[in-house]
């Protein structure tokens, strides 16, 4: 016959667990504090690369970029930092006036493109509208992407869309887009040729027609695309932001 464990055996486990479990609370402690100093110290270590390297972060795309992934990783966002050593900097203020910059680029394209405007198209209008003095930052794309996520406090009016191949459309009119509208987009941009068609779409994406037809109808409503009904073989739907030759014109 097993005998049973007493009383005491049990209370002392018990104890025991216990104090297992407060010496593993203290070590959680004890790290947690270690990595809070290590991030004081590379946080220290950033600011004064930033202090040093002020100018270049400003007027260097590429290096401004680095420098952005370097705050990530240590959990700093010098956008969203007003106050302090990081509003001195001025990246945020950099970001914040060409998030207004590209509101008016958008709302001067509107009647044109719908309200959607590839990011190549609306850099090289940004670039054109600040001109190339050397007192004006270099802007890359990545730079568009951070400033217009600052866009989206407008709710759904503004907002990145990806459409394949490292290509993206800035969407400046409310309203989202379905999956079904943004796949199309994606077609219209993998094509190459800023048109698609419902028995491409059809093909492709392996819709019916009906859905396709739905879809597009949506899209030449709002303006997105054109309907060219010239075509002898079957109606073809444009997409004005994709236009190659709206990327170079004035």
């Amino acid at each position: 016959m097993r005998r049973r464990a007493g009383v005491g055996a049990i209370q002392k486990q018990k104890l025991e667990q216990e104090k297992y479990k407060d010496k593993g609370t203290e070590l959680q402690e004890s790290q947690l504090e270690q990595m809070s100093k290590q991030l004081e110290v590379f946080r220290g270590n950033l600011e004064e690369f930033a202090s040093k390297h002020k100018t270049e972060i400003r007027k260097n795309a590429q290096f401004r970029r680095q420098f952005q992934e370097m705050c990530a990783a240590i959990g700093v966002d010098p956008l969203a930092s007003g106050k302090g050593f990081w509003s001195v900097l001025g990246i945020g203020d950099f970001y914040y006036e060409l998030s207004v910059q590209i509101v008016e680029v958008c709302l001067a394209t509107n009647y044109k493109n719908g309200g959607l405007i590839s990011l190549d198209e609306l850099r090289q209008r940004l670039i054109q509208a600040r001109g190339r003095n050397k007192q004006h930052q270099e802007i890359s794309i990545d730079d568009l992407l951070r400033a217009a996520q600052k866009l989206r406090i407008f709710g759904s009016g503004f907002s990145v869309l990806p459409v394949g191949k490292g290509q993206y459309l800035v969407q400046s009119v409310p309203g989202e887009l379905s999956m079904d509208h943004t796949a199309v987009l994606q077609q219209a941009a993998s094509s190459g040729t800023a048109h698609v068609s419902i028995s491409l779409l059809r093909d492709q994406l392996r819709w019916e027609s009906e859905r396709a037809q739905k879809a597009l109808d949506h899209m030449v409503k709002e303006a997105l695309a054109w309907i060219d009904q010239q075509n002898p073989v079957e109606d073809l739907y444009w997409f004005p932001s994709l236009f190659a030759a709206c990327i170079t014109a004035s």
